[in-house]
């Protein structure tokens, strides 16, 4: 078969312990899925059905990078999450199947450039230019489920700089991992390479470039990246 253009390049996460890859098909997000962030959202954090949006799969960016601060943006904001891998296929999968799909979990940063993020909200239009950009979803290194379990409590936390800015437990997922998994398997089909990111808690804040953010989930990893000025 030939191309007319060479085709992309796979993106793939790395995954701990081992010299294997998790290869990345789609990236799906969670909204508003912990109550004080839905309230410093200005949103009421009542336990209304989760809705979702999306990142392209080339938006993620390994632990340890230097991101580039993006383009348009004055208000580039982070965003701690626990990622769930999905490892085997499945439609309107059941609640109590659910994490028989997941193949592991990892800590990720949503990247957000809030002020075009809140534009767009206010306009009744799609999150994609404030949400989807490049470099958006930075990733650590993927733990499988076989060897951690399917994590439901421990601290989540985020730190700029050293001070600490998110400081949370997954616990206090509105929309737990069963949860999710299943409600996302009845719009689309998941697929074995499909990425969940499940939602930040509440102290999302601007960076500006030369930051340094930590984070980390107790049980799953932690993840550093730098903010780094932007690309020419």
């Amino acid at each position: 078969m030939n191309f007319v253009v060479a085709p992309p390049a796979v993106t793939s996460i790395p995954v701990s312990g081992s010299d294997d890859r998790f290869p990345v098909r789609r990236v799906f997000c969670v909204g508003r899925n912990y109550e004080a962030h839905a309230r410093e959202m200005g949103r009421d954090p009542t336990r209304e059905p989760p809705f979702f949006f999306t990142k392209p799969a080339d938006a993620v960016v390994p632990n340890g990078a230097a991101v580039p601060y993006p383009p348009e943006t004055k208000n580039l904001h982070h965003e701690i999450e626990l990622v769930v891998a999905i490892g085997k296929d499945g439609f309107e999968i059941p609640e109590d199947k659910a994490l028989d799909h997941v193949f592991g979990y990892a800590v990720g940063i949503d990247l957000t450039r809030r002020d075009l993020q809140f534009a767009a909200r206010d306009l009744g239009r799609p999150w994609d230019w404030g949400k989807a950009f490049d470099n958006s979803a930075p990733i650590a290194p993927l733990q499988p489920a076989a060897r951690i379990g399917h994590p439901a409590k421990g601290r989540i936390w985020l730190s700029v700089n050293g001070a600490i800015r998110q400081d949370a437990d997954i616990a206090d997922l509105i929309w737990s991992v069963p949860e999710i998994v299943s409600i996302c398997s009845r719009s689309m089909r998941l697929k074995a390479g499909d990425i969940i990111m499940t939602g930040t808690p509440a102290g999302v804040g601007a960076m500006a470039a030369g930051d340094k953010v930590e984070g980390g989930v107790d049980g799953v990893g932690t993840i550093s990246i730098t903010i780094a000025p932007p690309a020419k």
